[in-house]
């Protein structure tokens, strides 16, 4: 797959990706290769390092589109699941007490039982609602349940609910639904394969202010962001930190998404091997560079997410470059 051709800038070689390596007491031990991009809203590529068509797949930071059909299809009103549910239908979040109760509520306003649930039951856990991807599945069954489409294939790839998450993805991305890779995600949903700058293009919509939708998401994710992730992690950590101004959404594999509230610019980063302790230093990295965060701010980040041991720091060396 190429870029639509809705994405403008070159793909020229020369520009390096960036290089986190893990040090030892100053010594180098491991090294992550990490490509990072930031998007407009117009699909032009403002600054990349490495390359901005790396293909991977966007995992669980697609969660905010995916619930857009939550929000659209009057779901989310009929339950009055409030911004709380909103926020628990885009989460990636640690399966607590508070955030099983948040997901259940979903269900509960839509007459449904946690047992119509079809993501898998976490080692040690009780009940599918501690999987951290349940507040997405009770959104998708409770959309099924408001526009009267079967609940028992709710997951399908041919699904009614799963073909209209797909529609609307190639709508913001400007191309058609047939071009998009579909697989399976951990948790037994489809994902989609992308481009880094198609996710960058994404999260550029969806802290932009001009979809409706997506404004509620956002707007929810960043009044919640406790329910986004849980405390200790990155994505909760950075929003709520970030005073209401930077929305982050991460997924497995090395793969980080930013959005500056109202501006229309998003940024996507994936790790080449998977890391996440190096997509969090990339992201705080370019988040440096990006002057989306104050020094204060990106000090407190960095003393959680940099240091991941006692005598241990991650550091990020280059710079993305205007394309």
């Amino acid at each position: 797959m190429t870029l639509s051709s809705s994405f403008t800038g070159s793909s020229r070689p020369g520009v390096p990706p960036l290089d986190v390596r893990l040090l030892r007491n100053g010594i180098a031990e491991s090294r992550h290769r990490v490509h990072a991009v930031v998007c407009d809203q117009r699909g032009r590529v403002l600054l990349r390092a490495g390359d901005p068509q790396q293909l991977s797949f966007i995992r669980s930071a697609l969660k905010p589109f995916q619930a857009t059909t939550f929000v659209a299809s009057g779901a989310a009103d009929r339950g009055d699941c409030g911004e709380r549910g909103l926020a628990i239908a885009c989460a990636s979040h640690a399966g607590t007490a508070a955030h099983a109760r948040e997901a259940f509520r979903l269900l509960w306003g839509a007459d449904l039982e946690a047992d119509r649930l079809q993501c898998p039951v976490p080692p040690g856990a009780s009940s599918a609602l501690e999987h951290n991807c349940s507040g997405k599945h009770a959104a998708f069954l409770a959309t099924c349940r408001q526009m009267h489409w079967p609940v028992e294939s709710y997951l399908h790839h041919d699904h009614p609910l799963q073909q209209e998450v797909v529609k609307r993805v190639a709508e913001l991305l400007g191309l058609p639904a047939a071009e998009l890779v579909q697989a399976r995600d951990d948790c037994g949903a489809p994902t989609l394969q992308l481009q880094l700058a198609q996710m960058a293009l994404l999260f550029a919509h969806l802290a932009a202010g001009q979809h409706p939708d997506l404004e509620r998401l956002s707007r929810a994710m960043l009044a919640y962001p406790e329910l986004v992730a849980g405390d200790g992690r990155f994505d909760t950590a950075l929003m709520r930190l970030g005073h209401g101004q930077v929305l982050s959404k991460g997924g497995a594999e090395g793969i980080q998404c930013l959005s500056r509230v109202g501006e229309g610019m998003g940024v996507a980063i994936k790790v080449e091997d998977g890391a996440s302790r190096a997509k969090h230093a990339v992201a705080l990295h370019v988040l440096e560079q990006l002057g989306w965060l104050t020094p204060m701010t990106l000090e407190e980040l960095g003393q959680a997410f940099l240091s991941p041991g006692q005598h241990l720091k991650l550091d990020v060396r280059g710079e993305l470059r205007f394309d």
